[in-house]
């Protein structure tokens, strides 16, 4: 039986393992984490989403882990509305869809449907990639030298096993100018109601401060602010930073700051993009945000990740690609021709994409409102149907 590691527990990671499972291949899958990784905002079952989990047979699953949604809405300091768009806005195709459920649970669906084929092993990653005509030779942090016939980076936007096979970050790397944390607020006594709304709140200087349903009143926080780096290993120093962005924002700002010290799944990192002239070497391939990260912007990754692992899984299976080098590279040929044009589509934001999440100036931030409530006119609809053309959002 051919054996396949797969670097990277997240959607994309575990989708593949699932499929080639089904496939006949042995699979180990490694992640650094000590554990299924929780926390993550609310991903949507739109378009791809929603048919690869279908034909996985994992698509009632997901409907059954919803998130009551209501849509999105831009509030002052005190709360009060500036401007709204419900999940029926622009034939469902605004920012928040009625289908949405939290990465967290996607990520445990998907987990759960491995078999017995499928190995994981939490608390390592890899430390250094050989390939031999008879594979590839990797070494684990942990210290344990195996050999594999094929090799998946599904590590996400800062992969090891891309930095390790294809190069250094930096020359794949676009910065979008932002930074984000995210981390769920549990719910408290004082906690103000969500009524299914996800509320975003902007400050001048590119800062939003935004929370989203989560379960059983829970909110998904997020904080934006402009950044092109982040001190990354150093959790206080992290804090710090968003105490400084922070600071006299309005609104729930104060609370959120507080709550992200005791949060078990705080996370901040940059929005960048991940441009790469192909994705595989050899027997060694990268999937979803490793390969062609399109930011959160997009609101496409989800889909990405999934539809990815799934073209890569049938290419490897349509041509037989197990422990043969010639046969291997062939499926990798075909998965990069059916995948690039999706990436790169999706990787085309809309235009503006980065001031609507963080306006710059008090008079950006009310013509943000503004558009918001002009692009669901139903007069604005080729306009927005033209501005949003080859980005993976038009609006038909």
């Amino acid at each position: 039986m051919a054996h396949a590691l797969i670097v990277g527990a997240g959607i994309a990671g575990d989708t593949l393992a699932v499929l080639l499972e089904r496939s006949g291949w042995r699979v180990t899958v490694v992640e650094i984490a000590p554990a299924l990784r929780s926390g993550g905002q609310t991903v949507d079952l739109r378009g791809d989403s929603r048919e690869v989990l279908e034909r996985m047979g994992l698509l009632d699953d997901a409907l059954a882990a919803l998130v009551p949604q209501r849509g999105m809405a831009w509030i002052t300091a005190r709360g009060r509305r500036l401007a709204s768009m419900p999940v029926e806005a622009l034939g469902g195709r605004g920012f928040v869809s009625r289908e949405e459920l939290l990465r967290t649970d996607l990520a445990r669906i998907l987990h759960d449907a491995t078999g017995e084929h499928v190995e994981h092993r939490f608390g390592d990653t890899v430390e250094a990639l050989t390939e031999s005509p008879d594979g590839v030779t990797v070494r684990f942090r942990s210290g344990k030298d195996e050999t594999f016939d094929l090799v998946v980076g599904a590590d996400g936007a800062h992969s090891k096993v891309r930095a390790l096979h294809f190069g250094d970050e930096e020359q794949y790397r676009k910065p979008l100018g932002l930074a984000h944390a995210w981390f769920t607020l549990r719910e408290q006594p004082a906690t103000p109601p969500l009524g299914g709304w996800a509320l975003v709140h902007n400050a001048a200087g590119r800062r939003a401060v935004a929370s989203r349903p989560g379960h059983s009143g829970e909110q998904e926080i997020g904080l934006t602010f402009e950044a092109d780096s982040i001190p990354r290993g150093d959790r206080e120093a992290q804090f710090a930073l968003l105490d400084r962005e922070f600071d006299g924002v309005g609104w729930r700002a104060a609370e959120f700051l507080a709550a992200a010290r005791t949060a078990p799944d705080f996370a901040l990192d940059t929005y960048e993009q991940i441009h790469m002239p192909t994705w595989s070497s050899g027997r060694v391939v990268l999937v979803g945000d490793s390969a062609w990260c399109t930011s959160p912007l997009s609101g496409l990754g989800t889909a990405l990740g999934l539809h990815g692992a799934e073209q890569l899984a049938a290419a490897l299976d349509r041509t037989g690609a197990k422990d043969d080098t010639a046969a291997i590279s062939v499926a990798f040929k075909e998965f990069e021709a059916a995948m690039r044009p999706r990436a790169e589509s999706a990787g085309q934001l809309i235009p503006g994409r980065v001031d609507m999440v963080a306006p710059k100036s008090r008079l950006a931030i009310i013509g943000n409102a503004l558009l918001m409530r002009l692009i669901q006119l139903r007069i604005m609809r080729g306009v927005v149907a033209k501005a949003t053309a080859g980005s993976g959002h038009s609006v038909d």
